[in-house]
């Protein structure tokens, strides 16, 4: 089964398979209504369940018009809504569910609700976000990249700033498959799981750890960053002390290379993890970013789906 749980999975032909379906798909719409269908509507007569345990705008929007460009359909609900929210097993939900619809994604807070999802039920399962990664949107970072600096991602190196979370994780993942450099620039105490940077290391990966954002950025062609507090988190003034020497500044920008990229996954609390100056500056992609959800899930849902 075709599963999109994390990005090793698909492996780096297959990654890459969806990033050129995503270039291709992107630049066959330009100029066209949002709400058209490809021409080739390849997912037509095809559902798409959509699980929500956590808010989302990027995701659901992303997703649910995805499913209406390539000709398909959306069922969208929270875990609240379901008999999942009364005490029906995650198993079970996999069994039902797996006789409505040809895939399902899932929002989700434990890694491992998406995993039991996976083994149990009888179609694809995408990995919408979960407290340990979130994969799609480390496509849409590497699909922005290629856009913007005209190479593939592999011969690009890296930095993130901040908090080693979930999308920490997921770029960790992407820099060992697709063979980016990546520098972590994390303060003492927040480090990645150690376990997702033991298996990038088994990859190859070239991910470094520091302890400086000026080490970090120095040259880079990207920089990255995310909120210091994630979704479901209380804030801490601890931790965002211990962040603050990692904020993206201009003056933190212009010790990378000259045409970096900035990036962020969004939401962002300007004035924290970055200045408002960077974020709605000249070299940031994020709203391209953003757009970039739809067009690598159109991808990543005919991967799934047998279609590339």
């Amino acid at each position: 089964m075709p599963h999109f749980l994390d990005l090793a999975g698909a492996g780096r032909a297959g990654l890459q398979a969806i990033l050129t379906e995503a270039h291709a798909r992107k630049a066959r719409r330009a100029g066209r209504p949002k709400g058209a269908r490809d021409d080739d509507a390849p997912l037509a007569g095809h559902i798409l369940a959509m699980l929500f345990e956590k808010p989302s705008t990027r995701t659901r929007f992303s997703f649910d018009v995805a499913m209406r460009q390539l000709g398909g359909s959306a069922i969208v609900t929270s875990a609240a809504d379901m008999q999942l929210g009364r005490g029906e097993t995650v198993a079970d939900t996999a069994r039902i569910l797996s006789g409505f619809v040809d895939a399902v994604m899932i929002r989700t807070h434990r890694h491992a609700t998406m995993e039991t999802l996976a083994e149990h039920g009888g179609v694809p399962v995408i990995n919408g976000l979960t407290d340990l990664t979130h994969p799609c949107q480390a496509m849409a970072d590497m699909m922005t990249v290629e856009e913007r600096l005209g190479r593939p991602v592999a011969d690009t190196c890296w930095a993130w700033l901040g908090d080693g979370n979930n999308m920490a994780h997921s770029l960790i993942e992407a820099a060992s498959v697709m063979g980016f450099d990546l520098r972590l620039g994390i303060p003492h105490g927040h480090d990645p799981d150690q376990a997702v940077v033991a298996m990038a290391g088994a990859r190859g990966g070239n991910v470094d750890l520091l302890r400086s954002a000026a080490n970090a950025v120095d040259g880079a062609d990207v920089v990255v960053t995310d909120t210091w507090v994630s979704m479901g988190q209380e804030s801490a003034k601890d931790k965002l002390a211990a962040m603050l020497p990692f904020q993206v500044t201009p003056a933190l920008m212009a010790k990378a290379s000259p045409h970096a990229v900035f990036l962020h996954c969004l939401p962002v609390h300007r004035g924290e993890e970055v200045t408002a100056d960077v974020i709605d500056g000249p070299q940031s992609a994020v709203w391209d970013e953003a757009e970039n959800r739809l067009h690598v899930q159109k991808a990543i849902l005919l991967w799934c789906l047998g279609k590339l």
